[in-house]
């Protein structure tokens, strides 16, 4: 799918959002998946598999330049995991618009915490949110 730049009007609509991953997407995450948890959880917040399309904008990107595409494993009020194709500039910072539980397309502002790859031509990333969205305080509908 090619996201069109001029960002701030262009964010895809929540059905957009929501279809389906393509093959490779799942495969990458199922692969992620079989690894054995942390024996120690050190997580702060509740984290929901959550599952959807996102678009990222840095504000370092120049404004001809397209939407980021991410594909979203797990979310909580405070950060997302994703994955994606291309890495991303760590600490950077710019808003994100995904599918929200309740059905609108959320348009949050984020920094890049973590990217790293994680198979050939996909990155492991996670975002934390500027401002806690408490959208995300008790998650889920959106696998």
């Amino acid at each position: 799918m090619v996201l069109s730049a001029n960002a701030v009007a262009r964010v895809p609509d929540a059905e957009t959002l929501r279809a389906p991953f393509p093959a490779d997407v799942e495969f990458v995450l199922s692969a992620m998946e079989a690894a054995p948890a942390p024996p120690v959880e050190r997580r702060r917040f509740a984290r929901f598999a959550y599952r959807v399309r996102a678009v990222l904008r840095l504000f370092s990107d120049e404004p001809s330049a397209e939407l980021w595409e991410l594909f979203t494993r797990q979310v909580s009020a405070r950060s997302l995991d994703f994955v994606c194709r291309d890495r991303l500039p760590l600490s950077h910072g710019g808003w994100i618009a995904l599918p929200s539980p309740d059905g609108s397309v959320l348009r949050a502002h984020c920094t890049i915490l973590r990217c790293r790859p994680a198979g050939p031509g996909w990155f492991d990333g996670a975002l934390y949110f500027n401002r806690e969205q408490e959208v995300f305080l008790n998650a889920p509908p959106a696998v």
